[in-house]
């Protein structure tokens, strides 16, 4: 695993509302009984306490443009990172929210547009738990230390604290863990010496870390290992009320490489799809905004 200081984005994760209901999504959308909405406040000092990281911080969800102050949200964090290019959102963009459009296009330097609307997009099983798939314990625990997403995505700030790991957060959102760190200046400098209980509670009941059979995102089908069935049951989670969780059963995957864009490496044309979603953003053309030819869409 990386030192947090090392990570090129750090997420906020203001909300895990959502309008998809993607298999394997890594916030859990669809599990909750009642979904999360940062309060403005908590936003604030999440914004606060990365002012000095080097890196890009990142607004998302869920889908970030539900929440009813992402405009409010998205204003405090441009005056408080100065650098465009340092602020990012991850959206799928709404048909319903374009009224945020000049928002976003003055605001972030960095969109990482998805609507999850082709079948190539392929999401790992993340709760087929590591321990129930790799009895050798040491075994696993080397898996976990070379996990592909907290050594090449986010860590994460939920209104439960501050996480090492963007998954790590989310489960302790969806099974009401004891939550993360404080969410105080600095805390991003720790080492994987100091990811302690964090590590020990959430690694071994996640998948991210094995190499598993992936899955189309609009399957609309969990991946689960028993455990966490019981799990999900035991906090009367609607996907598994309803049979959306598919116990695992296609063993370890061949030639299983991720890198950062994993999930998209399999989409013909990635960017034309990706800029196919920004042009939603192309309405309001008359107001002050940063051109469109200027923004990154990744």
């Amino acid at each position: 695993m990386r030192p947090l200081y090392e990570m090129e984005i750090i997420q906020i994760d203001i909300t895990n509302s959502c309008i998809k209901q993607c298999s394997n999504c890594t916030r859990f959308c669809g599990h909750h009984r009642k979904n999360f909405f940062m309060v403005l406040e908590t936003f604030k000092k999440a914004v606060d306490s990365l002012v000095d990281f080097p890196g890009m911080v990142g607004m998302i969800g869920g889908e970030p443009l539900l929440h009813p102050e992402f405009e409010e949200m998205a204003w405090y964090l441009e005056g408080r990172i100065q650098d465009q290019e340092r602020r990012g959102l991850w959206s799928t963009i709404p048909e319903n929210k374009m009224k945020y459009a000049a928002t976003i296009k003055r605001v972030f330097g960095n969109l990482y547009l998805n609507d999850h609307a082709v079948n190539t997009i392929l999401h790992q099983p993340i709760l087929v738990a590591a321990q129930e798939m790799v009895m050798d314990r040491e075994k696993m625990w080397e898996f976990i230390d070379s996990c592909w997403v907290q050594t090449m995505w986010s860590a994460s700030i939920t209104p439960k604290g501050a996480f090492f790991c963007e998954v790590a957060a989310a489960m302790d959102m969806l099974f009401d863990g004891p939550g993360g760190w404080p969410i105080e200046p600095d805390w991003w400098k720790r080492s994987p010496n100091q990811f302690g209980y964090q590590k020990e509670l959430w690694c071994p009941i996640c998948g991210c870390a094995i190499p598993l059979q992936r899955r189309p995102s609009v399957d609309c089908m969990d991946d689960v290992s028993p455990g966490n069935l019981v799990r999900l049951k035991r906090i009367d989670s609607p996907r598994a009320t309803r049979g959306r969780c598919h116990i695992y059963d296609r063993g370890f995957a061949a030639n299983w490489n991720p890198d950062p864009n994993w999930y998209m490496s399999n989409v013909e044309e990635e960017s034309e799809y990706r800029k196919r979603i920004a042009e939603k953003l192309q309405d309001n053309e008359d107001q002050e905004q940063t051109p469109y030819e200027q923004q990154q869409f990744l």
